[in-house]
């Protein structure tokens, strides 16, 4: 039994004419006829009864009828279910995220991914630091990964999506508080707390360097995993510490955050996906993720 045989049955079913049937499926009535007895004989059943002026379903053609329709209907939405999945409309997404992104762009990319492509599943890991991510990427854990740059690996496509102005997060009656801005050369005697060192955050690196350049050496009193850790401790008055501007969007009480000058003093946020698992998924993502501010 073929597709073929099931489509012919049905549409003499439906139309209880093997003319008008012929004329729905654009072929001649004989090859029809034979086609349908041919399905009669596999099945051992009769399916239809004729006459010279009439074709009427048997109880066995009614009972086969509803099954056929529930096969066709599958195979259709199978092959419409498979269209949209290569056009990227539909499918699983998996989003790393660094933590100052977590709370800010996420978000935005999550409601408006539910809104242009509803049938996208989308599940995220936040407050992934940029190594972290780009292994998951390799594997396949997630992907697509919203993290800091830089980025060397030939292996992974990268898009700037936005550049972040760095800010210091500094406790609430902190003596630097009511500053409109300051230069990191303020923050040479402070207790830092960062993120990550070592190689697992890029923020770390960059605030080692910007002091570096400064003069002076942090002094980092204690290194955390996750963004919303490293804000509670700034509040606990723990210390002070560099974060990207988004970060501020984490409302935690007893933290005050100032612009470091100069404005310069930024960082990008890169998207990054696998560049040999690049789909019709990740290009629609990325026009919706270009379209946020």
């Amino acid at each position: 039994m073929e597709l073929r045989h099931l489509r012919y049955f049905r549409a003499v079913a439906e139309e209880l004419h093997f003319g008008r049937a012929a004329e729905r499926l654009h072929i001649a009535q004989p090859p029809l006829s034979q086609q349908i007895r041919q399905l009669e004989r596999e099945l051992r059943v009769t399916l239809l009864t004729r006459s010279t002026r009439s074709v009427e379903l048997t109880a066995a053609g009614r009972a086969f009828l509803d099954r056929t329709i529930e096969i066709l209907d599958a195979v259709d939405d199978a092959g419409k279910q498979a269209r949209r999945v290569a056009e990227g409309a539909q499918g699983r997404l998996v989003i790393g995220c660094v933590g100052s992104a977590t709370y800010s762009l996420l978000p935005q990319l999550v409601r408006a991914l539910r809104r242009t492509l509803p049938d996208i599943d989308v599940s995220v890991r936040g407050e992934m630091l940029a190594p972290a991510q780009l292994a998951a990427l390799h594997i396949g854990e997630i992907d697509l990964g919203l993290l800091r740059p830089p980025v060397t690996d030939p292996d992974i496509t990268v898009e700037t999506v936005r550049r972040d102005r760095l800010l210091v997060a500094v406790p609430a009656g902190h003596r630097y508080a009511e500053r409109d801005e300051l230069r990191i050369g303020d923050l040479r005697d402070e207790d830092f707390i960062s993120h990550a060192g070592r190689g697992r955050s890029r923020m770390s690196a960059l605030v080692t360097t910007l002091c570096t350049d400064a003069g002076f050496t942090p002094r980092i009193r204690h290194e955390v995993e996750e963004t919303s850790t490293l804000v509670t401790l700034v509040a606990a008055g723990l210390g002070v510490a560099v974060v990207p501007e988004p970060t501020a969007e984490l409302d935690i009480a007893g933290v005050c955050y100032r612009p470091l000058s100069p404005a310069s003093n930024s960082i990008d946020l890169l998207a990054a996906y696998s560049s040999t698992r690049g789909s019709a998924l990740i290009a629609n993502v990325l026009e919706v993720l270009r379209t946020l501010e």
